[in-house]
């Protein structure tokens, strides 16, 4: 009965299950939005402000994730010269990197979608800015609806990085019931199925929501 520890912490670890989720869904929401900006950035008109997007996307990219995460932690409270709180600075770090590869999701989705159908939006009297937006953009995100919810998947993995700067997600919780029971593997085999429960929830959601959208294209 090694997993008995539960019964009197059972509170950490969905404490730990909230946060997480909560860490996801505010990453992904503020990463779709900075990821379309960079998206409409790297479009951009203006050399320079295409290759600093591009120099943005390839860095975040190009370094690990932990990374970031200690040159938020460090460099944004003195930038701003606010403080603020671990699981804000944690939302900031995992909304940055989410920003770069939702940018490229939605770039090759963009990329799709036929020239044809701008053309034609153009045809009926539209302006470049209106034709992507109401013609291009939905379908580039209906193309990327699969990539978009796989990129929150991995967030909610991803996550559990930021437990390093002290940020009270599962993989923190289950670290604090590692110390108080001494036990070294119960607490993160415990942690490692309820993100298996997350993603795995995630993924059939996701399987769902394709179904419906190839029925809906169908009629």
């Amino acid at each position: 009965m090694r997993f008995i520890f539960l019964e009197k912490y059972y509170g950490y670890f969905l404490t730990g299950m909230y946060i997480t989720i909560m860490l996801a869904i505010s990453a992904v929401t503020f990463g779709t939005i900075i990821g379309l900006s960079l998206t409409f950035l790297r479009r951009s008109e203006i050399p320079i402000v295409r290759f600093l997007a591009g120099i943005y996307i390839e860095f975040i990219r190009g370094t690990p994730i932990l990374v970031q995460i200690y040159i938020i932690y460090i460099g944004l409270p003195k930038l701003t010269n606010l403080n603020l709180s671990d699981i804000v600075i944690g939302i900031v770090a995992l909304s940055l990197n989410s920003g770069a590869y939702v940018s490229e999701i939605i770039r090759a989705g963009i990329d799709a979608v036929d020239k044809g159908q701008m053309e034609a939006a153009r045809s009926l009297g539209m302006n470049k800015r209106l034709a992507m937006f109401q013609i291009v953009i939905p379908q580039a995100f209906k193309n990327v609806l699969p990539a978009l919810g796989n990129e929150f998947i991995a967030i909610i993995k991803d996550s559990s990085m930021v437990s390093v700067i002290g940020v009270a997600e599962l993989m923190y919780n289950a670290g604090i019931v590692r110390g108080n029971t001494a036990l070294g593997l119960e607490p993160v085999i415990v942690a490692a199925v309820i993100y298996f429960m997350l993603t795995f929830t995630m993924t059939r959601g996701l399987v769902y929501l394709e179904r419906k959208m190839k029925k809906s294209d169908i009629r």
